[in-house]
């Protein structure tokens, strides 16, 4: 499909927050609202994407049209520097909400929570060689703005960056059940790095599902 004329692809910017966490959450169970699996919207977008948002916001695009965001990419130039800040940086000050009861998990969020837990114990999570590819993002898009070819920019935009920082190589996470994505980093040349069969979503899908890892060798800019 053509994309129309009126949507756009820009840096993100701190009032963008809101639309990104929204579009986060309503995308987060496989293209769609999160509510199938976790009853909390404000603890999901805090823990998963809080720290793009406000620690690393100068590497973040967004996908505009009508008027508003519809789309976004986000992510890390160094993994390992994300690790590092979001345990210093994010993950007290959650604690701290969750303490003084800002966060309102239920029976769902707790089952996710405990089968991302026997997940890691099980080796369920791919991995990539951070050496090689040291950045990762998240992308999402409304489910009406889906095969315009955003995406394709956004992701144009977002490796244009790190090859002008001379990123070496980027990665991204994802599932075998979202198959338009797949295909959408396939087509931008991304490899499939590592893939693991997963139980997290067995109580919720009964085919089985890949935890997937892809990854992107950049030429860099001189």
């Amino acid at each position: 499909m053509t994309i129309p004329q009126a949507a756009t692809v820009r840096p993100y910017r701190p009032e963008d927050r809101a639309a990104v966490f929204r579009i986060a959450a309503d995308t987060a169970f496989f293209g769609e609202p999160i509510e199938a699996y976790f009853e909390d919207r404000h603890l999901f977008c805090d823990a998963f994407y809080s720290y793009y948002t406000d620690l690393e916001p100068e590497n973040g695009w967004v996908a505009c049209a009508e008027g508003r965001v519809i789309g976004f990419i986000v992510g890390s130039t160094d993994t390992k520097a994300y690790q590092r800040r979001l345990m210093r940086h994010i993950l007290p000050p959650m604690v701290l909400r969750f303490l003084r009861g800002a966060y309102h998990p239920g029976p769902q969020a707790w089952r996710y929570l405990r089968a991302l837990a026997a997940a890691a114990v099980h080796r369920e999570f791919p991995h990539a060689d951070l050496d090689r590819y040291p950045a990762h993002l998240h992308i999402n898009l409304e489910a009406g703005w889906r095969g315009y070819g955003l995406g394709r920019r956004l992701m144009e935009a977002f490796i244009q960056r790190l090859k002008s920082m001379n990123v070496p190589g980027v990665h991204l996470h994802t599932t075998s059940m979202n198959r338009a994505a797949c295909g959408l980093y396939r087509s931008c040349g991304f490899d499939l790095l590592d893939s693991r069969v997963t139980r997290i979503w067995a109580h919720l899908i009964r085919e089985p599902i890949e935890n997937r890892c892809y990854g992107l060798t950049l030429t860099c800019e001189r």
